[in-house]
């Protein structure tokens, strides 16, 4: 049985990718400068050791809401063409820079992955990656998709990438998700980027909030009520939480998730899928789906989407559609999840 069901996983993965890159690495050694707005106004496979979560108990840093929305504001417009990806690429890798970290591009075939790591002090507890994609479909701004999750990871960066864990922070920005989920396999491609790797943490779309009764919808065949409840959520018609969604092999990293919020952030809801998604493809749709097939804990943190946003893949997902304060409150969660997350032993 378990046979046939990696067999139909794999048919799957054949099905969303377009293509498949080996994925070749070099250096960035300097990239152009970026004007960035430095006001500091703040918003409220096996592994070498298991994954065990204690309540939460690590005080994570607070992000900086202003420099997360210049992000978004410097990164938003169409990004699908080469010149347009290069932009983002070169920004990227500037702010990685100014973050005390040395990106890395990794080119494969039709796209360009952004990565850089801050090693951890205990060699034998792993890696965590918190990772984005950069790219857009055509004719749309992508504000929400997904310049705030390539917004977050830059504040995961700043944030956590100087501050010493037992565990190693990898960051990633993938190119080409809109096209299949090219730089997520490609990345996953690479059996040394994937050693040790203890979990990722994979964002897309984070800044959309619905209040309206009936504006949030729920995958085909996913049963969320009893999760929804365990999360707090008494109006399950309104898009007002950020989901967590992750395979049902790893209930521990979503536990993370699930203890990384607060009453003044937004209800977390903590998915877990069974058969990686096998009965519910629709959960399939980003690139945590790639560390799924290679038997990796990830988790897809999201506004669900299309789920949720009428904006979806549409010339409309500008600023002005995204919440401010969820997209901070959802900003935030990541951060404590991950900071909880890197000092695991």
């Amino acid at each position: 049985m378990k046979q046939l069901i990696w067999i139909a996983l794999f048919i799957l993965v054949a099905l969303a990718a377009v293509g498949w890159g080996s994925g070749s690495w070099q250096r960035l050694s300097a990239v152009p400068e970026v004007s960035v707005d430095r006001t500091t106004d703040t918003f409220p496979n096996p592994s070498p050791s298991p994954l065990t979560v204690e309540k939460n108990d690590v005080l994570a840093p607070q992000i900086d809401q202003s420099r997360l929305w210049k992000h978004v504001e410097n990164l938003v417009g169409e990004r699908e063409g080469e010149e347009s990806r290069s932009f983002s690429r070169d920004y990227i890798s500037k702010q990685l820079q100014t973050s005390g970290l040395s990106p890395e591009l990794q080119q494969f075939d039709r796209g360009i992955n952004v990565f850089a790591e801050r090693k951890g002090t205990d060699s034998n507890s792993g890696k965590i990656l918190v990772a984005a994609h950069y790219d857009t479909v055509p004719k749309s701004p992508g504000a929400d998709d997904n310049a705030t999750g390539v917004a977050v990871v830059l504040e995961v960066a700043r944030l956590l990438g100087s501050r010493p864990t037992p565990r190693t922070l990898q960051v990633a920005f993938f190119d080409r998700e809109e096209l299949g989920l090219l730089g997520s396999l490609a990345f996953t491609g690479s059996a040394a980027r994937l050693k040790n790797l203890q979990a990722a943490v994979v964002l897309d779309m984070v800044g959309y909030a619905c209040r309206t009764s009936g504006c949030q919808q729920y995958p085909e065949g996913l049963t969320a009520q009893p999760f929804l409840e365990a999360s707090g959520v008494t109006s399950p018609d309104k898009g007002e939480f950020i989901a967590v969604v992750g395979d049902a092999e790893h209930p521990l990293l979503l536990k993370t998730f699930a203890e990384s919020g607060n009453a003044d952030l937004p209800p977390v809801v903590a998915l877990p899928v069974p058969l990686k998604g096998l009965l519910t493809p629709d959960v399939l749709r980003s690139d945590h789906a790639p560390f799924w097939y290679k038997g990796i804990g990830a988790v897809l943190v999201t506004d669900t989407a299309n789920l949720r946003s009428p904006h979806y893949h549409q010339p409309t997902d500008t600023l002005a559609t995204i919440d401010r304060p969820f997209f901070a409150g959802s900003a935030q969660i990541v951060v404590n999840a991950t900071a909880q997350l890197l000092e695991i032993q």
